[in-house]
């Protein structure tokens, strides 16, 4: 027997030790999460030993050429890191085998609610072109969605878990074809992968505010357990600015919720909404904090000083941006938003759809995507490429001081085959196993 075969029995060996003490849940692969203990009946304490954590770079006198690493003992209780503590070989604990330790991924834009994924192979149509034929096209597709979404839903909020994902704000359809099915079936998926998946919800006005007439419908999702109050290219979709924005933002004031829109638009009427969006939260001040631009095209469109006086002014407003980091479109300026301490988060969008069929589900994909379009190819920038997938989170600060896992901090994290941060974003290195608040949602089966 081979070392990696030996290693595995072994592994495989504490778990179900641990799971027949009522420690961890029989889990391995894609799991479902019924057989996971609920978040309220939380895990007994949890103990890793050999687990890798980064601890500060390495530099010489030029830049940042390598990140140091150590071995540690993890405890895991009631869902929290309880203690992190230097390595020891504890008889009762889990052997993390030297895999790094990272936080776990947080997808900040899906459609969970309208998926291909799981069922037969379909590609997108080239015929429908715009947003609007789209819109029409999707008035089709849908019916033929809802009877399998909730199901497909799940089977999506399993893909992500093998890519590290235990996170994710789900823009979810609401307008006259599917009413309120897509919300309540993506709401029934979620229920069911509760124990190891986390979510926000947008009540996503796909087909238009009034072009579609959702007025009603939008209000009632409001009132149905999501989280935030979407929008999309309100002048070419409704076309007008004002009217759609002012609809939006009053109900997002309403039901005290945050803001979510996608925009789209490039031209005059995109400048145009960012900044009508600015001037409301800066008159509504409880939206700071609370609002994103999805897609936000317009701002790898505009010239460099509109750019920067735009950038000064999301900053000032607190709102934040989410992109799935696109190619073959207008480059985004992440690194200049990030310069302006403006948040940036990002998603994975369509995994397969009648919009497109690319997705991977994977944020570390987005990291690697980002590090190959800004030239990130140096262990520092590597490493901060990390957190545009985990919402912000890296292991080490940019001065290269451990910052996570910190006592206290929620247990959800991946342990994953790298050496570093820097690696595992470059090197889209395997995810071995996710923990979502101390509950093993998903084991690679080469571990």
């Amino acid at each position: 027997m081979s070392n990696k075969q030996l290693n595995r029995r072994n592994f495989l060996s504490q778990t179900i030790a641990l799971t027949g003490a009522g420690l961890l849940s029989p889990t391995f692969g894609f799991a479902d999460s019924n057989s996971h203990r609920h978040p309220n009946h939380p895990l007994s304490k949890i103990t890793f030993k050999n687990v890798k954590l980064e601890t500060g770079f390495i530099r010489d006198e030029v830049e940042v050429i390598a990140t140091e690493t150590k071995l540690f003992l993890v405890v895991v209780e009631n869902g929290k890191i309880t203690e992190i503590l230097p390595n020891n070989s504890a008889a009762d604990a889990i052997d993390a085998q030297g895999y790094l330790m990272l936080p776990a991924m947080k997808d900040m834009h899906i459609h969970l609610d309208k998926t291909y994924y799981s069922g037969p192979w379909k590609a997108r149509e080239s015929k429908f072109r715009t947003v609007k034929e789209l819109i029409e096209h999707e008035k089709e597709v849908i019916p033929t969605l809802l009877p399998h979404s909730t199901e497909r839903a799940k089977k999506l909020v399993e893909l992500l878990h093998s890519q590290g994902t235990d996170f994710a704000r789900s823009h979810v359809n609401i307008e006259p074809t599917s009413k309120l099915d897509s919300l309540k079936n993506l709401q029934k998926a979620l229920e069911a992968k509760e124990a190891g998946f986390g979510a926000e919800l947008v009540a996503f006005p796909q087909h238009g505010v009034f072009y579609s007439g959702s007025q009603e419908l939008m209000r009632e999702a409001a009132g149905m357990g999501i989280d935030f109050i979407g929008g999309v290219d309100p002048y070419s979709i409704d076309g007008q600015i004002e009217k759609t924005m002012d609809f939006t933002v009053q109900l997002a004031l309403d039901y005290h919720k945050g803001l979510d829109i996608h925009l789209h638009e490039t031209g005059e009427s995109g400048l145009k909404t960012v900044q009508y969006l600015i001037d409301k939260v800066n008159e509504n001040p409880s939206l700071k904090g609370k609002t994103y631009l999805s897609h936000c095209f317009i701002l790898g469109a505009v010239d460099s000083k509109t750019l920067e006086a735009t950038c000064e002014a999301l900053a000032e407003a607190q709102i934040g941006i989410t992109t799935t980091v696109p190619i073959g479109y207008n480059v985004m300026p992440i690194p200049k938003l990030l310069e302006h301490g403006i948040p940036v988060m990002a998603g994975t969008d369509c995994v397969t759809d009648h919009w497109q069929p690319f997705g991977t589900g994977s944020m570390l994909d987005k990291a690697k995507t980002m590090a190959e379009l800004y030239r990130y190819n140096h262990e520092f920038g590597l490493s901060r490429c990390l957190g545009i997938g985990t919402k912000g989170v890296t292991p080490l600060d940019n001065e290269g001081k451990q910052v996570w896992p910190k006592v206290g901090d929620e247990a959800s994290f991946n342990l994953i085959a790298a050496s570093c941060s820097a690696e595992a974003v470059a090197r889209l290195s395997p995810v071995k196993q996710l923990y979502h608040k101390g509950n093993l949602v998903f084991e690679s089966g080469g571990c």
